[in-house]
């Protein structure tokens, strides 16, 4: 993906410097997949990281370190590829919708933070909040993605940035309240196939975003949407389960399955057009 030398967003809101998260007791496999359960399958597990039964200890707060070299490069990575994403989703928006697009803030933080939908940690994983219509990243957690999840490249971590921004459309357009509505009146499986269609058409957003990112900027070079592809591979439901050492229970799944998500990515880049991403309308997931 070509991303240095260009331009930058102003909307990011960069707390690294601020505080450090830090839990004991939690380690290894075990915290790995406490870590990866929570991230990509609805569950904010930040309440078992913390919990002293668990861990062994609290929660510790303080003043965030000195950034890294590889905290700044992934600082300027994120702040290119959502600067992409505003002047595409612009675009879209006045072609397709027909008013202008707002941007979402992303905050970048190390450890630890606060949102309006609760602390942020890295066991909550990269994630929207439509309560204060941001986007919460810990970059450590392309890392995550990479090492331990077999998701490498920029365009893997390029399609996590995308996937999140997704969900603010999704806010923009007014479905991620009605669909949250619904989800707080009906049963708990109900609530997590509606879970389901929200994020396969916010990987469906993300295709659309990969290919006017391609038309737009030239920034896609070979191999990059086999990266996008990967990663939502890795990042399926089924996939994360197994790798878990769980079985496969459908009826917990929160994202979709790994050819679920690789599809309606795909829908996606190949149409570029907002209507082919009803996950809604479809009986066909």
């Amino acid at each position: 993906m070509k991303w240095q030398g260009r331009r930058g967003s102003r909307n990011i809101e960069d707390r690294r410097r601020m505080s450090v998260g830090k839990t004991a007791g939690v380690g290894g496999i075990g915290a790995l997949v406490i870590v990866l359960i929570g991230a990509f399958m609805g569950v904010d597990v930040s309440s078992l990281l913390n919990n002293p039964a668990i861990s062994g200890g609290q929660i510790q707060t303080g003043a965030g370190g000195e950034l890294t070299e590889a905290d700044k490069r992934a600082g300027q990575f994120v702040s290119v590829t959502l600067a992409d994403t505003e002047e595409i989703w612009d675009a879209i928006f006045r072609e397709q919708v027909g008013k202008p697009y707002k941007p979402v803030t992303l905050v970048l933080f190390k450890g630890a933070t606060q949102s309006a939908c609760g602390g942020a940690n890295g066991a909550t994983g990269p994630f929207y909040c439509p309560g204060d219509k941001k986007v919460f990243l810990d970059t450590a957690f392309f890392s995550t993605l990479a090492r331990q999840m077999g998701a490498k490249g920029d365009f893997a971590a390029a399609y996590v940035v995308a996937h999140e921004v997704a969900h603010h459309v999704q806010d923009e357009l007014g479905i991620l309240s009605k669909a949250n509505q619904i989800r707080r009146q009906v049963s708990t499986e109900q609530s997590n196939a509606i879970s389901v269609r929200i994020e396969l058409q916010a990987d469906c957003y993300s295709g659309i975003w990969a290919r006017h990112a391609k038309e737009r900027f030239g920034s896609i070079e070979r191999g990059d949407i086999a990266e996008a592809m990967n990663a939502a591979k890795q990042i399926g439901d089924d996939t994360l389960q197994r790798n878990a050492g769980r079985r496969v229970m459908p009826h917990t799944f929160t994202h979709g399955t790994s050819e679920q998500r690789q599809r309606w990515f795909r829908t996606g880049y190949e149409s570029g057009d907002l209507a082919t991403c009803d996950t809604f309308g479809t009986d066909n997931l």
